[in-house]
């Protein structure tokens, strides 16, 4: 088999965000996940709103589905109140999302997902967000995705998850940047990873190989194996 195909939904760009296009729109992912994958061995395409396709022939000509991180998932999807500090909310792209994490999901396809990703997955499974976590848990500081300021905390990894196996260790240093985190965990879904405050920062579902993550591996990935060591896992689970 040659190199697993590895689908990614895109950020959508509003008119002005891409210097000298004027007012056109685009859709882009940050390259730091596109070359962790190249890294692992697997190549990468692009997926974008709009597509009238069902999720299920969407998904059919790939090995594996990466849900990147971004902007706020819709508070209508968990029955909730936008609060105030909520951001770059985008319908389209939780749409398209949520029906291609269901599908994936329903046929046991490899799913990567990383912080928005993972809140997505949460949501999509009738799990529940803070919303804004320096208003609830009084705990770490988890980064201020607004201006994409990270932090650096340590994780703690359930062992014997596909989490612990896949990075080869039950603590880890991760790169963190979200004002969100779980609440209520999704149908199906098991937690397999905290921070220290106790919040969960990973969780894993039973039908195939789904590990979702609430830290950022492609930022340190090139420099630490075990973050590396994740996209390994999960294009060797695409490529089987």
């Amino acid at each position: 088999m040659g190199s697993p195909l590895i689908a990614i939904p895109a950020y959508p760009l509003r008119p002005g965000q891409v210097a000298r296009w004027g007012d056109r729109s685009a859709y882009a992912i940050p390259t730091a996940y596109i070359e962790a994958l190249r890294r692992a061995g697997a190549r990468a395409a692009l997926l974008v709103p709009g597509d009238r396709a069902e999720p299920a022939e969407v998904l059919a000509p790939f090995d594996g589905l990466l849900l990147a991180g971004g902007g706020d998932v819709d508070p209508a999807r968990y029955g909730a109140e936008p609060h105030p500090a909520i951001y770059g909310v985008e319908p389209e792209r939780d749409e398209l999302e949520i029906a291609l994490t269901r599908a994936a999901i329903a046929s046991g396809f490899p799913t990567l997902a990383i912080c928005r990703g993972a809140q997505l997955v949460n949501v999509a499974l009738g799990g529940t967000l803070v919303q804004h976590l320096p208003d609830a848990n009084g705990g770490l500081h988890h980064g201020s995705p607004g201006d994409g300021g990270p932090v650096m905390h340590d994780v703690r990894i359930a062992p014997d998850s596909r989490l612990a196996d896949a990075c080869g260790g039950e603590r880890l240093l991760c790169s963190s940047h979200h004002h969100q985190g779980i609440d209520t965990i999704g149908d199906g879904l098991v937690p397999t990873a905290w921070s220290d405050d106790g919040l969960v920062e990973g969780f894993e579902g039973g039908n195939g190989w789904l590990v979702a993550v609430q830290w950022h591996p492609e930022d340190t990935a090139a420099d630490d194996p075990a973050q590396q060591s994740l996209f390994d896992a999960f294009v060797a689970e695409a490529r089987a």
